[in-house]
């Protein structure tokens, strides 16, 4: 592995890096976080004109870049630094991905340029206890369903005029506000039940969205409710297609791989702040930051944030060379773990001011705690990331 960043890549973090500094700001991030969407558009828009953002992962016949999960993951953590609400994640590293893997080239050519463009986003809804038990992150998804039993889930009936879908999907990421939903819905009865995804249109007859209070305000959700909606199946029509777990499964590291270096942003920034803080504050005539048990505080959170980097980069080099078996798992893990004790010290250095709504220390410590939330402790990625390396064995039940 060359850890040396390509040309490529320093001009994409750095032109990131120069746009957020301008237009997302703490104040910004705010007055976007308040709106309905829970993003600012216009940013959004720049960030697809100037930079190329949403297609930076997609083939140039659809209209991206042609970059790999590595570049992906890179702006990523710019976006981390910042904070960035938009809907990058939700559309380019959930939902894309699987439009590409499973749609037909019609479905393809259709939505993706779109995307790439800018001008459509998208949410993936899947019903069940956790995306991330969905995504494989935290345990096998083989039980995956997304029906959840006679009444529960997302039911799918095909009728004379095509799929019809019915049910609710609790936690969706940008759900109150994507242009397209990728829903998972259970089919084919109880004797040959499978899971399988629709494409939806967000404003469709008989959808019903509403904006959920987050815990992370930065990374909106939504709650989506299907009443007999008209959907379209994602891919061919065939019976002989196979289940989509094994998709969502495939999805996990690249996902893991990503967020991992958005937490390591976030972190880098918290802490970048928090020794800026301390080296302005003064207590007994002297800087705070020239204490040694302030240094000693500091210096720990920075060694965690460089090895939850470098496990970071790694897992998405690994990932985009088709062998991320479990890495992004355990990234995730570490940067998740770097970023919490990163916000926590940043409060803690702050003083007073910390724990105040006013100063921005609490938004970053409710990433991590969000992110925790969403997409497993720690301690269930690297049990699964452990179970998936072989390391204890077959009856291990890491992770379960």
């Amino acid at each position: 592995m060359d850890t040396r960043l390509t040309a490529e890549q320093d001009e994409i973090r750095r032109s990131l890096r120069e746009l957020l500094h301008v237009r997302c700001g703490s104040a910004e991030v705010r007055a976007a976080v308040d709106t309905p969407a829970g993003y600012d558009p216009l940013l959004w828009a720049e960030l697809a004109e100037r930079l190329g953002l949403p297609g930076l992962a997609l083939p140039e016949r659809y209209g991206g870049v042609g970059c790999s999960v590595t570049e992906l993951a890179l702006a990523c953590e710019e976006t981390g630094r910042a904070l960035a609400p938009s809907p990058l994640f939700a559309t380019c590293v959930l939902a894309a991905p699987l439009i590409l893997a499973l749609g037909t080239e019609a479905q393809r050519a259709r939505l993706l340029p779109r995307i790439a463009a800018g001008t459509l986003t998208a949410a993936l809804a899947v019903p069940g206890p956790d995306l991330a038990g969905a995504l494989a992150l935290t345990g096998g998804n083989d039980g995956y369903t997304a029906g959840g039993g006679r009444a529960g889930g997302v039911q799918a009936g095909r009728g004379p005029d095509g799929w019809r879908l019915y049910g609710q999907v609790d936690q969706v990421l940008d759900g109150h506000s994507a242009g397209l939903l990728l829903v998972a819905a259970h089919t084919g009865g109880y004797a040959r039940a499978r899971t399988r995804l629709f494409l939806v249109e967000g404003e469709a007859a008989g959808v019903v969205r509403t904006r959920r209070t987050a815990l992370d305000a930065t990374r909106p959700q939504g709650r989506v409710q299907l009443r007999q909606v008209r959907a379209q199946l994602l891919g061919p029509e065939e019976e002989e297609v196979v289940d989509v777990r094994e998709a969502f499964a495939g999805l996990g590291d690249p996902v893991a791989a990503v967020l991992a270096a958005e937490a390591v942003g976030a972190a880098d920034r918290v802490l970048e702040r928090t020794v800026e803080y301390v080296g302005q504050r003064e207590q007994f005539g002297r800087p705070v930051g020239s204490f040694q048990a302030v240094k000693h505080r500091l210096a720990e959170v920075c060694v965690g944030v460089q090895a939850a980097r470098s496990a970071a980069y790694y897992a998405a080099w690994a990932t985009a060379g088709g062998a991320g078996e479990g890495f992004g798992g355990a990234a995730l893990a570490q940067a998740l773990e770097a970023l919490r004790t990163a916000a926590a010290e940043g409060i803690q250095l702050h003083g007073g001011i910390g724990f105040t709504w006013e100063h921005d220390a609490h938004l970053y410590f409710k990433r991590a705690a969000g992110d925790e939330l969403l997409f497993g402790p720690g301690h269930r990625l690297r049990g699964r990331a452990a179970e998936r390396a072989g390391l204890f064995g077959a009856a291990g039940k890491v992770g379960a």
